[in-house]
């Protein structure tokens, strides 16, 4: 099992290796792991709505997947710009079940991926009397947040 010294270390290898002046510190989150970038090279990685950030992603939660016990999640950030996208897409979700609770119709958030759909049913998840529902059959999909 790799501590989270290692996760970082990691990261901070593929940094380098990208040629990125990057450094890897790790932060312990009440569900999870968040391995935070900062550096010169950090708007390298979040430019065109962090495409190379999430692809970074991808690959160190592909190679730690087994390593995860369940509900633990191990997020890749860089200079704060998930953070900052996890914290809107919560706002909007709470907005957006707030509304459906006043109009009593349903409102539509997507398409999401994996990580957001979950922001997404964990903040809509607060609103009594609402519920949120993910529709689609692709990687991204749609979330229906309605009236129970």
């Amino acid at each position: 099992m790799s501590t989270t010294a290692e996760i970082a270390a990691f990261v901070q290898t593929v940094a380098e290796k990208m040629g990125l002046q990057l450094t890897a510190s790790a932060e312990e989150m009440p569900d999870g792991l968040r391995i935070n970038l900062d550096g010169e090279d950090g708007g390298l990685l979040i430019r065109r709505q962090g495409e190379a950030l999430a692809a970074l992603q991808h690959v160190v939660a592909a190679i730690y997947r087994r390593e995860s016990t369940e509900g633990r999640r191990l997020v890749v950030d860089c200079m704060g710009y998930r953070k900052d996208k996890d914290a809107e897409l919560r706002q909007m979700a709470l907005f957006l079940g707030e509304k459906a609770k006043a109009s009593g119709l349903a409102q539509e958030m997507g398409p999401l991926n994996p990580y957001e759909r979950r922001i997404v049913h964990l903040a809509v998840a607060e609103i009594e009397g609402i519920s949120s529902e993910s529709i689609g059959d692709a990687f991204e999909k749609t979330v229906i947040i309605a009236p129970r």
